[in-house]
């Protein structure tokens, strides 16, 4: 074969395998599966939570009227008793910190301790800051 021939079929080999594989890459980029982000949900209320508990259970057991009603009285005693046990559970959490705290500054010198007392002081600002934000969202 000439060269001319010769390097003809090669050019045209060459643009033949670049264009599959221009072809084959440009497939895959628009074949992919993309993932829509949208905004975030915002969280039910424990008061649509319930509503949505009650609707549930009405429908698929068949609740008469009487039957919602005990419920509602069963699921409203259940909130007051777990009311209870968080403030239960926050005092004890306060006397373990408190306790804490004691036992920090007992170890520490006066120098020490004003420290320490400014170090709580900020750290209980950031914390009440968060709470704020926290409730914003609600």
């Amino acid at each position: 074969m000439p060269k001319s021939k010769l390097s003809a079929v090669l050019y045209l080999i060459l643009v033949f395998v670049s264009g599959a594989l221009v072809g084959s890459f440009s497939y895959r980029l628009y074949s992919m599966k993309t993932v829509i982000a949208g905004a975030p949900q915002p969280r039910p209320t424990p008061e649509e939570m319930r509503r949505h508990y009650v609707d549930d259970l009405r429908t698929r057991a068949k609740l008469d009227d009487a039957q919602v009603a005990t419920l509602n009285e069963i699921l409203d005693g259940a909130r007051g008793e777990f009311d209870q046990l968080r403030l239960k559970m926050r005092a004890e959490g306060q006397g373990i910190q408190n306790r804490q705290v004691d036992r920090i500054n007992a170890m520490l010198s006066p120098e020490q301790q004003a420290t320490f007392a400014t170090f709580r002081a900020e750290r209980e600002k950031i914390r009440a800051e968060m709470r704020a934000k926290q409730q914003k969202k609600k």
